[in-house]
């Protein structure tokens, strides 16, 4: 798809300027509030949500209706995520980017989603 000229490739973590690699991050709720924490502690929320806004802003400016994004990341997943506890359990919800994505109307899919979703639309 890259290649044809069809989709951009984007990673939000590498947008928000997060080394690759890194320590993992899951995402922490408590009561109404959330925050996206390493394993060790180290707090990556305001870095989560720059990336999120500048995926947003790449796909607004492109003209961009789909998301193909990576399923359970605290930035990319959608549906699920980890639970922020680093025990591999995964919880309902959205990371960060694919939130904002979905909410300014544009489709989110996840790697492992969107190829059965590309076999039902043919």
């Amino acid at each position: 798809m890259i290649e044809e000229g069809n989709a951009i490739a984007v990673c939000p973590e590498v947008l928000a300027g997060l080394p690759t690699p890194r320590e993992s991050c899951e995402i922490q709720k408590n009561a109404n509030t959330y925050s996206v924490r390493s394993k060790s502690g180290k707090n990556f929320t305001d870095a989560f949500i720059n990336g999120a806004n500048e995926t947003l802003k790449i796909c607004l400016g492109n003209n961009i209706n789909k998301a193909i994004l990576r399923s359970n990341s605290p930035s990319c997943g959608f549906g699920k995520v980890y639970d922020g506890k680093f025990n591999g359990t995964l919880i309902r919800g959205n990371g960060l980017t694919a939130d904002l994505l979905f909410k300014n109307g544009i489709k989110v899919f996840t790697d492992e989603n969107y190829l059965d979703e590309l076999r039902k639309s043919k």
